[in-house]
Formats: structure tokens, sequence, C-alpha cells
């Protein structure tokens, strides 16, 4: 009877690390209101850095450290790509960042996924939205979000790597105001 008993510990102890991983990732996901982050993001092997503020649920602000003064901004119903040259507007809906950008979303996505443990320091949850394919990184030790990657229906391969993240900062709300167009 007590082998019983060990084989049973053993499987709940086995269980219980595995789905406390996962719940500590969504506790602390949970508990963000906002996150402010500088970042490294790679697209088709051209490197851009800046730094970004997202207040779920769908805006963000960033700034991009390039001579052309480049900004992203999402209101949570369209996104803005802004520099010197040029100005795009997009519906948010039709982009990875619409995913992204979903804390809920994203939390009821990793509810139901299986986790993947990259180079024993990043946890990783895949999964495939309306034909885009979308990578999530948190870090192991303080279950972190460190970035993502995502595969956009045009096969666009973009690597974000987010650091010296702050959460939950008071933040200006004119912050996520679409930019015009001068």
């Amino acid at each position: 009877m007590r082998g019983f008993y060990l084989i049973f510990f053993i499987f709940f102890v086995i269980t219980e690390s595995g789905a406390s991983t996962k719940e500590n990732i969504i506790q602390n996901f949970k508990k963000i209101e906002n996150i402010s982050f500088n970042f490294e993001q790679n697209i088709n092997d051209k490197v851009e850095k800046g730094n970004c503020t997202i207040k779920y649920p769908k805006k963000i602000y960033c700034e991009y450290n390039l001579g052309n003064q480049k900004i992203l901004v999402s209101n949570g119903k369209s996104l803005v790509i802004k520099s010197k040259k040029s100005y795009y507007l997009y519906p948010l809906k039709k982009t990875p960042l619409n995913f992204l950008l979903d804390k809920e979303f994203l939390i009821n996505k990793i509810k139901n996924l299986e986790e993947r443990i990259i180079d024993d320091k990043f946890i990783n949850f895949k999964f495939i939205e309306n034909d885009n394919e979308i990578n999530i990184f948190f870090d192991k030790e303080n279950y972190n979000l460190v970035g993502w990657q995502t595969l956009d229906i045009y096969q666009n391969l973009s690597i974000t790597f987010i650091y010296n993240v702050v959460k939950n900062q008071n933040l200006n709300k004119s912050l996520f105001y679409l930019p015009s167009q001068s």
C-alpha cells in the first residue's frame, strides 16, 4: 500500500509542478494593467530598437531609436505606424498585435496550451490564430513576459525581445491617441 501512496505522491508532484508554472505565469500576467519596456525587434533580419508602453487591452505606444522618428500607436481599434516620410493606418484586428495586446485572450490561450521550455530559461506557448503563428515567451524564474515571435500571413518573421520592464505605472491617456498624418 505504501508503494501506491509513493506513486500517487510522485504523480501529484509532477502534475503540480507543471501546472504551477503555467498558473504562476497566468497569475503574474493577470496583475498587469500596463507595462513599459525597451525592445529589440528583428523583422526579416532588420533589427530595430526602442521603447514601448502597453496598456491592456489593445493599446500600445512605441518610439523607435531611429533617425526617422518612427512611432507605432494603437488606440485599441486602429494601428498607426508613422515616420518622417510615411504614415500607415491599419485595422488592429488585421495584425498579430490584436492578439498580443489582448491580455485576457492570451491568458485563455495559455490555459489550453502546452508549455515548452527553451534553453532552460524561457517558457514558450505557441498558437495559430487567423493565419498568424504566434509564440509568446516568459522568463522561467520570475514568470514575466520577455517577448514574442510572429509569422504573419505574408510569412514575415518578427521577433521581439523585451527588457527593463516596468509594470503598472500611471499613464497619460493621450499617449494612445493616434497621430495625424501631417
